[in-house]
């Protein structure tokens, strides 16, 4: 889904360099309703940006294999 790619980045962006925002924030602009559904499209797609960072307790993580809250900021 590319509206997922583009909308990390231009909540990341927002946010700017240093700060980061949860996947949820993500799900929830492009599926108000249904938003936890769009979860693992967000870490999926997230984990092919090489310009994002995926955090869990401030250290990098593989989206697709980390169980619990993860993090999202630009590199």
């Amino acid at each position: 889904m590319n509206g997922v790619r583009e909308a990390i980045l231009d909540l990341a962006l927002r946010r700017g360099r240093g700060k980061s925002l949860c996947p949820s924030e993500v799900a929830k602009v492009l599926e108000p309703e249904g938003w936890e559904a769009m979860m693992p499209e967000v870490r999926r797609v997230a984990a092919g940006m090489p310009e994002i960072m995926v955090t869990q307790s401030g250290v990098e993580v593989d989206p697709l294999t980390a169980r619990g809250p993860i993090r999202l900021r630009l590199r």
